[in-house]
């Protein structure tokens, strides 16, 4: 494999669902700091002519520049069967979850930025419901899963669908949504924390 190359923003949960990833798989990435907040570096001409949606993060992978969380995370998961299936159904199952993270979940995603950075407007009220009602969502899936005897979302060990759920509820306080709700999610947010490799960012607590 040639040199990846990460550029990253260090605040941003879609480029640190990169930078866990690539730690559990045990590969290093030359990262590349793309100021968001409050730059704006990534409405600049030089960055727009990587990534021409302006999409964090951008990975480098054999030659090929691969633009936001999802595509990047199945670069880095393709040929490896224990993060991405290759059984049909379980597949299927991991693609609905890649989808979720990228679809419902991203209420999550606003939600903080919002709180964060500012941009709180009139929509904060339902962005919040939809954000909550993701997490429930997941929150009930694992609870299910835990009645199964299972501790992931999909299978018997973490697949990329971990990873690219994982920031929305290890990331919740940020805007002001606690853990006490949603005790599945507290019991699989801790055994993503026990994944050798584990990598934190600012926002994670150490406890949950």
């Amino acid at each position: 494999m040639s040199e990846l190359v990460l550029h990253d923003d260090e605040l941003d949960e879609d480029c640190y669902r990169v930078r866990l990833f690539l730690s559990l798989l045990g590969l290093e990435a030359r990262r590349v700091a793309v100021d968001v907040v409050p730059g704006g570096e990534q409405d600049s001409p030089g960055f727009r002519a990587v990534s021409p949606a302006g999409l964090l993060p951008v990975l480098r992978i054999d030659g090929q520049m691969v633009c936001g969380a999802g595509g990047a995370l199945l670069a880095l998961a393709h040929g490896r069967p224990e993060w991405l299936p290759e059984a049909r159904a379980a597949f299927a199952r991991v693609a609905h979850w890649l989808q979720f993270a990228g679809g419902p979940l991203r209420a999550t995603l606003l939600m903080r930025r919002a709180c964060l950075f500012g941009g709180v407007g009139d929509e904060q009220s339902a962005r919040r419901r939809a954000a909550v009602g993701a997490l429930r969502i997941m929150e009930d899936h694992l609870a299910h899963r835990r009645l199964e005897g299972g501790t992931w979302f999909v299978g018997d060990g973490p697949t990329v669908a971990d990873i690219a759920l994982f920031p929305a509820a290890a990331l919740c306080r940020d805007w002001g949504e606690e853990y006490s709700a949603y005790p599945a999610l507290r019991r699989w947010v801790r055994a993503v924390r026990g994944l050798p490799g584990f990598v934190t960012m600012p926002g994670i607590p150490d406890y949950g």
